[in-house]
């Protein structure tokens, strides 16, 4: 498959994503900054899932940069990814609007899950695809701290930790992205900036 198409229609989702997160920031009613901060609780969940695309982008723009080839199976995981990304306007919606309620927070939770698995999957995928041809491109994959984040034993306890925890302080689910995010965005692999 065309590579490059295959960034362009991810690229073009992943902004359509992001617009349609900044749309549902609702204009305050009052021309007063009073006003504007009582919106708090989204611009707050807005900010950590925007943080979420561009640290997701990054990471895959890297890992596209890196394989010679997509293939069927590479297309197929890497829409599956998208679909996850493309249902964080709803989870952010509504995580924003009730940061201290449950369920939307638990609904936020899972899509960040569903994100991560469908991430590493991806990364998985990509890793397969070059191993025969081209190991030391799987091998650099293998190495990607936002791959081997979600591969980590200590990432899975914690998030079980963090499960529990939702139900006693909902906000936990966001400060627990904010976290793995900043982890993944300040971790990248040494080449990430030098690739063409």
């Amino acid at each position: 498959m065309n590579k490059g198409r295959v960034e362009a229609f991810t690229d073009a989702v992943v902004a359509i994503v992001l617009t349609i997160m900044v749309l549902e920031f609702k204009t305050p009613d009052e021309p007063t900054f009073t006003a504007l901060a009582s919106n708090w609780s989204y611009l707050v969940a807005y900010l950590i899932s925007f943080l979420f695309v561009g640290v997701a982008w990054y990471n895959h723009h890297y890992m596209f940069a890196l394989t010679k080839r997509v293939t069927k199976r590479i297309y197929w995981v890497n829409n599956l990814w998208i679909l996850v990304m493309a249902m964080l306007p709803v989870s952010t919606a509504w995580a924003g609007r009730f940061i201290t309620a449950v369920q939307p927070e638990l609904f936020y939770f899972i899509i960040f899950t569903l994100w991560a698995l469908a991430y590493a999957a991806l990364s998985h995928t990509v890793m397969a695809v070059n191993l025969a041809r081209d190991p030391e491109i799987a091998q650099k994959i293998r190495c990607m701290p936002a791959y081997r984040i979600h591969a980590s034993v200590w990432f899975w306890l914690v998030w079980l930790v963090v499960l529990g925890l939702i139900f006693v302080w909902p906000p936990i689910s966001l400060a627990f992205t904010l976290a793995e995010l900043l982890l993944m965005a300040i971790r990248t692999p040494a080449d990430s900036d030098r690739l063409f």
